[in-house]
């Protein structure tokens, strides 16, 4: 008998761990999908212009390659037929229960294993529990005053409203982060007038996506190896971009050079030009990368806002200078939460509730186990987010080292592995260490988090050191639990519950 295991999300993450437990011998498992259909995040980005901003022969599995992609960096729903394509080639597909939401997950101290509640009140019991959730999947509105006295039409930009129709309107999108920088562009030629309201300047590097060449998709096609000497190549560009990011921040100077002179090149009104142009460190927030966007915000109807918002009217979008921009319809492209997991409320051994445990910002072991939560693991958890690179290889990674946990170290059905306090301790205390020497030390962003100012999503190294540090995991960083003795009560919580 084998444990039975709960994959919350059917993103990357979580088909990525499901082809790694069939690879392990472990079929007795089952993905929990919120959205209709699986796909995670590349289900729910469905905004105009939505596409990577990986080239797609890294942004993909290593044992999932594809030669027949139509340009460098793919369109969501290429994107999309392509993690579809590769859960029903591995057999994946008949295991996702989609449209279920899990908004619980409860250790149940008694038999070692987890019990789920879904948001239509269904209990589901599990031995395992993995959390595929994501670090971006909550989309976020700003609570700004008035905001719900907006006459006109307002969405999210991850929550698309395809239903309002845009051609001939005002439309302001606030926010000019990695999906407004895709958005824009694909506006500016259908709207009346496009209002960009930008809080910050970002670093911009050019995106050539065309198509490829008839030529180039055979070559790609046919030429043994070829595929994977692009892949090594993009593995090196981005090795050589995490040199400036971790290691020393004058190894960054080609690269800001680079967008430096880019942006000269796009923007000639000098004026315009100091607005786009960043004043936080090279590598500090997200790089952006388009070569469409600097182009549309030169457009005769578009204009470029940098006065803060400070309320919204049942008319528009009003700035802290007293100024007022009328609109028909807003965009929010203002990101998503910035707490792991929750809404889902996760409660561990002793009635640890997983949102308490991280109020002071997150710590995992190697961003996958928390002590206090036995059986359960993160994907794409604290500290495992990448600023170059392709998350693909730590989510394969992450994925072998779960199964490996499950199929090697789980004793006998009933048991439950879980991380030392200790083992959790000396990992993220090496983790630290390295933090303070990178960039994302040097300004605020969703990088870090809000109170302590802990860098808690980024991983502080290269991406082979992170795949090398998880290969196999080491049966002297867990112990082992076992369900009670009948009679024996669990013992009582000693932790508070949220508030």
């Amino acid at each position: 008998m084998t444990p039975r295991v709960a994959i919350v999300g059917a993103g990357f993450g979580g088909i990525a761990t499901a082809i790694e437990l069939r690879r392990a011998g472990i079929e007795s498992f089952t993905l929990y999908e919120r959205a209709p259909e699986l796909g995670g995040v590349w289900w729910h980005n469905d905004y105009p212009g939505s596409a990577c901003d990986i080239p797609s022969a890294l942004y993909s599995y290593s044992y999932a390659q594809r030669r027949d992609w139509s340009r460098p960096c793919p369109s969501r729903d290429e994107v999309l037929r392509y993690l579809q394509g590769v859960a029903a080639e591995h057999g994946i597909t008949e295991r996702v229960r989609t449209g279920c939401e899990i908004t619980e997950a409860r250790f149940d101290a008694a038999r070692c294993g987890w019990t789920l509640r879904t948001a239509d009140g269904e209990t589901i019991e599990a031995d395992v529990l993995v959390l595929g959730t994501g670090q971006l999947s909550r989309p976020v509105i700003p609570p700004i005053a008035g905001r719900d006295d907006f006459t006109g039409a307002q969405f999210h930009s991850a929550e698309w409203d395809h239903s309002v129709p845009l051609a001939g309107r005002r439309v302001t999108v606030i926010g000019t982060g990695a999906t407004a920088v895709q958005v824009v562009p694909q506006l500016a030629g259908r709207v009346a007038h496009l209002d960009v309201v930008q809080r910050s300047a970002a670093w911009i590097l050019p995106r050539q996506n065309e198509e490829y060449a008839p030529w180039v998709r055979s070559a790609i096609a046919r030429v043994p190896g070829l595929q994977a000497l692009r892949r090594q190549f993009l593995r090196a560009f981005g090795v050589a971009v995490t040199a400036g990011l971790t290691v020393n921040p004058r190894f960054n100077l080609p690269w800001k050079l680079w967008s430096s002179a880019y942006l000269r090149s796009q923007v000639r009104d000098p004026e315009l030009r100091a607005k786009l142009t960043p004043s936080d460190a090279f590598g500090c927030k997200r790089i952006l990368f388009s070569s469409a966007y600097l182009e549309s915000l030169q457009a005769p109807n578009v204009d470029l806002v940098t006065e803060r918002v400070t309320s919204v009217t049942p008319s528009g979008v009003r700035f802290a200078d007293g100024s007022a921009r009328e609109a028909d319809v807003i965009v929010w492209a203002t990101g998503f939460a910035d707490a792991l997991v929750t809404p889902l409320d996760v409660i561990g051994r002793e009635g640890r509730h997983l949102a308490d445990v991280w109020r002071d910002g997150e710590r995992a072991h190697h961003g996958m186990t928390v002590h206090g939560f036995p059986n359960a693991f993160v994907l794409y958890g604290p500290n495992t987010n990448l600023g170059s690179g392709s998350i693909i290889e730590m989510l394969e990674a992450q994925s072998s080292y779960i199964a490996q946990a499950i199929g090697d170290l789980l004793p006998e059905p009933g048991a439950a592995l879980e991380v030392r306090a200790e083992a959790q301790a000396a990992s993220n205390a090496a983790l630290e260490d390295r933090m303070g020497s990178t960039v994302w030390m040097s300004c605020d962003s969703w990088y870090r988090h809000g109170h302590t100012g802990r860098v808690t999503r980024n991983w502080p190294g290269f991406v082979h050191e992170y795949t090398r540090a998880v290969a196999s995991p080491d049966p002297a960083d867990f112990r082992v639990l076992r369900p009670l003795p009948p009679g024996v009560p669990a013992p009582a919580p000693t932790h508070r519950t949220p508030a």
